[in-house]
């Protein structure tokens, strides 16, 4: 709703200048994040601070990918693993409440509604004691979550032998991994707009509270989404553009890449809010109380909405194999944007046979050794 004017506004002001300066810059000097201010040495720091940045992205963006692909393996099943209680990972407070129904009919085998208010729902159990497994604290050791972290080498895995050969190959990819997730989009949209309570979530969605715009948090919100999702600050954009033809007409690339991204959240946005709409209508609460962001949007609120549904393996492993692709994407861009900018620092005497391949997967290894932190019981 009211978020789409500041959305719109830094956009304009921001975000799509800023866009198009980095890809003219990488494309005028022919380098990555760092050679690209010989231009005014003096703001080389800002280069320099760009790859630390970029790094730390694509050391803890993963993490989304490896959960992605943990739920897209456990939803090859007849039941859901985060839909029923009962398993190891499930504590004694877990209890299968989707629907209000479900709630009422616990009432008759001496369980009040209040109290089932206090039990925990088999889906946030399942992301928080089987997939994060969070401890009591840093202080308490853990133990890998040894599922995950293979989930996890198998990114950076796909990672790398999409990357080391340089965007040509990374292009050919990109060609799938960018353009699938638009088909599973409108299949999930279709689904989506076919379920009771969806017109309430397009609604809820489109409506704008205008007591809102005078919150900060808004803004910062609307800003937050732009810069991430344009890869800005990052030296992605720059790296990318070193690699475009001198007279290639990158303004137009800018403008069409740019509305292209934000047309495609504004886009994927009625797609979460038709399911948000059918999950309020089926718990009988109001939307805001269902509606969730970050994390908890794609593996608590997502997942708890496909239980609902007929065949919910089906359109469980649908949305996991698009936030995968989607994720892969975004990993491209960093770790090429990092790469480039390493490469760009060695001098020519020092080129050897492979120098890239073995660039890239010394970061690979590098960045899934510190990713190790992230996958024991510690994590949380």
């Amino acid at each position: 709703g009211v978020f789409l004017i500041p959305y719109v506004l830094i956009a304009l002001v921001g975000g799509i200048p800023i866009f198009f300066l980095e890809i003219s810059l990488g494309q005028f000097m022919k380098a990555g994040s760092i050679n690209v201010w010989n231009i005014c040495p003096i703001f080389k720091g800002l280069g320099y601070a760009s790859m630390v940045i970029v790094f730390y992205c694509n050391t803890y963006y993963i993490m989304v990918l490896a959960w992605g692909f943990y739920y897209l393996v456990k939803s090859f099943t007849t039941t859901l693993p985060w839909a029923t209680c009962g398993h190891a990972w499930n504590t004694g407070d877990c209890v299968e409440i989707f629907r209000h129904e479900d709630c009422a009919n616990a009432s008759l085998a001496n369980l009040t509604c209040d109290q089932l208010a206090d039990r925990r729902s088999p889906v946030i159990e399942f992301w928080e004691n089987k997939v994060l497994r969070l401890s009591a604290g840093l202080e308490v050791p853990g133990a890998l979550n040894w599922e995950v972290t293979l989930c996890l080498l198998a990114c950076w895995v796909l990672v790398y032998f999409c990357v080391w050969k340089g965007v040509k190959s990374t292009g050919k990819i990109v060609y799938f991994t960018a353009t699938f997730p638009y088909v599973v989009l409108v299949v999930l949209l279709v689904r989506g707009v076919l379920l009771p309570g969806a017109l309430d979530g397009i609604i809820y969605y489109l409506k704008p509270d205008w007591s809102k715009l005078a919150s900060p948090q808004v803004w910062i919100d609307a800003g937050t989404q732009i810069f991430f999702s344009y890869a800005i600050g990052l030296g992605a954009l720059t790296a990318l553009g070193s690699y475009n033809r001198f007279n290639n007409n990158c303004y137009k690339d800018a403008i069409i890449l740019a509305l292209i991204n934000s047309g495609t959240s504004f886009f994927a946005g009625f797609v979460v809010f038709s399911i948000l709409g059918f999950m309020a209508t089926e718990q009988g609460v109001h939307i805001s109380k269902v509606a969730e962001s970050g994390p908890g949007l794609a593996f608590i609120a997502y997942p708890r909405a496909v239980t609902l549904m007929p065949v919910a393996p089906l359109w469980a492993a649908l949305f996991f194999f698009m936030l995968l692709l989607l994720g892969l994407d975004s990993q491209f861009v960093g770790v090429e944007g990092f790469i480039t900018g390493l490469l760009d620092l060695l001098p020519a005497s020092y080129y050897f046979r492979f120098q890239r391949e073995i660039s890239v997967a010394l970061c690979c290894v590098l960045c899934f050794v510190i990713d190790l932190s992230m996958v024991t019981d510690v994590s949380g």
